[in-house]
């Protein structure tokens, strides 16, 4: 029996040979599939490959792009605002010039009074009593030159006589007293007279003193501080011992002062237009021009010190006013392009000059005003010429580029190239 199971019949024998060529032929299928599958990887890769070298090729050979603005140029007036302050044209502190004690005033804060116009009034008891001693003074000195002359008359006819006498009728010892006599009468009657100018003099300080009991405004314009009141005792001088009676101020015209940052300093001549405005004065403008500046750079703040004239004839302005203070300032001609197209070298400020050939050549430039995002130049571009935007530091003067239209000068320009 195991002999009969051991021996295969015709019929299994031949299902296995046939398993066995599927078996082959489905193997010989995946190896063909697998090397066309090979063949056609490797075909593409080298395709891409080729293709990469191509492209890497032709951008090696081409132009670089830049984006470029054409130079325009600068307003003919630029404006600048900065905050500044409101002055009096005339600021005054007044003083008694006497000693004494106040009368009466007529004069209190916000009166607008005239030139000589009285203020105040000052008693000086002390003053009258002293002008009145010199006047009596005076009169005696002026007395007693009426009697030096009438002693120096006496004594000139005495000696005229004895000088004119015969020669043996008086001697010369009498002629010689005589003339002495005389000299001495002529000598005090000069003495007189001196002392007449002395005591003269003395009348006409008092008389002049005795005017500043008055206290009278030295100019058209407004009281801002009475400090005074009947009764008061007032002592003359300006001292820090002292107590000043009144306060006044002329505000038409008025100044504006504003300090100026260093950046602008050059533009403030005499003749340049500005603009005021006050906050508690909405939608009014004064206009007036800088008159004068310090011509000095303050060393601390870097500021320049300027002051303008504003015609104030209804006095709205007020001293001690915080303002704004726009400027017109003029470009004198100068050209304006984004702050992008700036490269800064150890030459100094440079821009890439786009020309028609459409290659770049580098041109040093002067910075006149620096707005921000645009600058103003001074030297070195005209109006009409391009500029190239954030150019790469890879392009030499010289190359040609392709060119891109951004913007004109006055804008900003497109972002930075990556």
């Amino acid at each position: 029996m195991q002999a009969r199971n051991s021996e295969s019949s015709p019929e299994d024998r031949r299902t296995v040979a046939a398993q066995g060529r599927r078996i082959r032929l489905f193997a010989l299928i995946v190896v063909a599939v697998l090397a066309i599958a090979f063949v056609l990887v490797h075909f593409v890769k080298a395709s891409h490959d080729h293709g990469i070298a191509d492209a890497t090729a032709a951008m090696a050979g081409a132009a670089p792009a830049v984006n470029v603005v054409t130079v325009v140029p600068a307003p003919s007036a630029q404006a600048l605002s900065l905050p500044g302050e409101s002055a009096a044209w005339f600021d005054s502190t007044l003083y008694a010039r006497v000693d004494g004690y106040v009368a009466k005033w007529s004069a209190d804060i916000g009166d607008r009074v005239k030139r000589g116009q009285t203020l105040a009034t000052i008693e000086t008891p002390d003053l009258d009593a002293q002008q009145a001693a010199s006047e009596a003074k005076l009169k005696a000195a002026q007395a007693l030159v009426m009697a030096r002359q009438a002693d120096a008359q006496f004594a000139k006819s005495t000696y005229d006589r004895w000088r004119d006498s015969p020669k043996g009728v008086v001697s010369e010892q009498e002629r010689e007293e005589k003339k002495a006599g005389y000299d001495s009468a002529a000598a005090q009657l000069s003495e007189a007279q001196a002392q007449v100018a002395l005591d003269s003099a003395d009348v006409d300080r008092y008389t002049i003193l005795a005017k500043f009991k008055r206290v009278t405004a030295p100019y058209d314009g407004v009281i801002t501080e009475r400090r005074i009141d009947i009764g008061n005792l007032v002592s003359a001088g300006s001292n820090a011992s002292t107590t000043p009676l009144y306060k006044m101020a002329q505000t038409d015209p008025i100044r504006v002062f504003v300090n100026v940052p260093q950046s602008a300093a050059g533009q403030m001549k005499p003749g340049v237009s500005v603009k005021i405005r006050a906050t508690n004065i909405p939608g009014r403008i004064f206009e007036g021009k800088v008159t004068r500046t310090s011509d000095a750079i303050d060393p601390q703040a870097r500021t320049l010190r300027v002051e303008a004239d504003i015609a104030n004839p209804d006095r709205a302005l007020v001293p001690g006013m915080y303002v704004d203070v726009a400027f017109d300032i003029p470009t004198a001609g100068w050209v304006q392009i984004p702050a992008a197209a700036l490269i800064f070298r150890p030459s100094g400020q440079e821009v890439a000059v786009i020309g028609k050939d459409e290659r770049v050549s580098f041109r040093v430039v002067s910075i006149a005003r620096d707005n921000g995002s645009t600058v103003e130049i001074g030297s070195g571009l005209a109006a009409g010429e391009r500029v190239a935007l954030n150019i790469s530091s890879q392009i030499a003067a010289g190359q040609k580029v392709a060119v891109s239209d951004a913007t004109d000068g006055g804008g900003n320009g497109p972002s930075p190239q990556k």
